[in-house]
């Protein structure tokens, strides 16, 4: 398949195609002309890329979940480890959502004597509520 029938099927640019086959994610088999030409299994590739990404990997760890061949080599324990951060992640979230939805309503005369919206301004300040950081270093793409 040519880059710009991947694209289409895959619903990325063909931008996107050659920045993940620069990172190492994904590799064309060739071209014809000018156009780089791509082995159909690159579809299910993708399809792992976009999960990946979805659930909030960096590229680098999505690099790492592919043999050298292309086929998935996913390591369940950086999968566990995922699920527990967004496990995390909802906590907050659903912490977030619940102290926002009682602010709403609440009948204190003001925000400033809601004992929740108190609480919630709390762990603001304290960064209970700030999305956890990587333990490396911020990534070029935005990871």
């Amino acid at each position: 398949m040519d880059i710009a029938e991947v694209a289409k099927r895959a619903g990325v640019p063909a931008s996107t195609l050659r920045f993940y086959e620069e990172k190492g994610l994904i590799a064309s088999v060739g071209r014809q002309g000018l156009r780089r030409r791509f082995n159909p299994a690159v579809l299910d590739q993708l399809a792992v890329i976009a999960l990946g990404r979805a659930a909030g990997f960096s590229l680098d760890e999505i690099g790492s979940m592919f043999s050298v061949g292309g086929q998935p080599r996913i390591d369940r324990q950086m999968l566990a480890a995922k699920a527990e951060e967004i496990e995390g992640t909802i906590k907050r979230l659903k912490l977030m959502r619940n102290s926002l939805r009682h602010a709403a309503v609440c009948p204190a005369p003001s925000h400033s004597e809601c004992p929740t919206f108190q609480r919630l301004l709390r762990a603001a300040a304290s960064g209970a509520l700030a999305r956890p950081r990587k333990k490396r270093g911020l990534e070029k793409d935005g990871s």
